[in-house]
């Protein structure tokens, strides 16, 4: 999901405002503090093709003339007789073989620059990072240090409302890995007559992922929906923010989030799809561009950014922009 195309402060210049259709900036930059049109900016009407040319003169062949500033050859050239010189051409014609990137002067209409010229559409010029609401967006170090962090402390957590029922579905299932280990020993590899475990194995298993789901829902959604930071966002400075605008996520927003990622656990019960699901979520990031948003991020309508490091300072470049001004 990309960021609706309109008219957003450009983060190469935050004194300016510029028209973001879906994909890229169109169109000439607006003051900031103007009021943009409703919809994109018209189009920029082609240059008009130079139709001067130089007078003929009539009279007796002459020696053979060149375009201005364009010297004589020495010798003949390949294909051409003595004296040979620039061939007549268009107005605005050059002569061909010229340095890399050379355009025409006056701007032919439908002229395209050569490959690896600055102007030609598949030049690779990186445009400038976005920066939300002016906070440079979180890199993927911080935040998958930030997300190791958070599943200790819910791990921590499993481990004293779980234990029990984790000691419990182990002890269903030890007969059968025993037996398991045991013919491994002797080499045998058939599986014939091994113990099964017992019927409280499914149940537990179920109740331990209710409970793992519980916890991981108490322990982020609330602090996600008051500031958006997590212990472990707080302890990397990274913070999950609106695209919409610079406030707190809110409970119905930050459920929204997590449930794309926290919800699947309850899938492990389903030969591990769940942790399938959490893994391709976990590396969407990478794969996003240019906010690097996570599918639970494209959900919810959010990203994530660089906290500063001064305590309640706002980036000086988005200091009077109304919210909802940098795509």
């Amino acid at each position: 999901m990309s960021v609706q195309p309109g008219w957003y402060v450009d983060p190469a210049d935050t004194e300016t405002r510029r028209y973001w259709d879906g994909e890229g900036w169109l169109g000439a930059p607006i003051p900031v503090d103007a009021t943009p049109p409703d919809g994109p900016p018209p189009v920029e009407p082609p240059p008009a093709p130079v139709t001067s040319a130089a007078p003929v003169a009539s009279g007796p062949p002459g020696p053979t003339t060149v375009a201005p500033g364009w010297p004589p050859q020495q010798g003949p050239q390949p294909g051409h007789g003595p004296g040979w010189g620039a061939p007549a051409g268009p107005p605005g014609w050059g002569p061909q073989g010229g340095p890399q990137g050379w355009a025409p002067p006056g701007g032919q209409p439908g002229w395209v620059p050569p490959a690896g010229h600055p102007g030609h559409p598949g030049w690779p010029m990186r445009p400038p990072e976005p920066r939300p609401h002016g906070f440079a967006l979180a890199g993927y170090g911080r935040r998958f240090t930030a997300r190791l962090i958070d599943f200790g402390l819910v791990f921590a957590l499993n481990v004293v409302a779980n234990g029990w029922f984790v000691w419990r579905w182990l002890q269903e299932w030890a007969p059968y890995w025993q037996e398991v280990f045991r013919r491994a020993e002797r080499g045998e590899t058939s599986a014939d007559g091994l113990p099964m475990p017992g019927e409280q194995a499914g149940s537990l298993l179920l109740v331990i992922l209710l409970i793992a789901t519980a916890l991981w829902l108490a322990y982020e959604v609330p602090a996600m929906a008051a500031g958006g930071q997590t212990v472990g966002k707080r302890m990397m400075r990274i913070r999950a923010v609106p695209i919409a605008a610079d406030q707190p996520l809110g409970f119905g927003r930050s459920l929204s989030r997590w449930s794309t990622l926290g919800l699947p656990t309850l899938l492990w019960y389903c030969a591990g799809l769940g942790l399938v699901l959490q893994l391709v979520d976990a590396l969407s990031p990478l794969f996003d561009h240019p906010l690097r948003q996570a599918l639970h991020d494209k959900r919810a309508q959010t990203v994530v950014v660089e906290v500063p490091h001064e305590t309640g300072s706002t980036p000086s470049n988005d200091r009077n922009q109304p919210p909802g001004d940098t795509p």
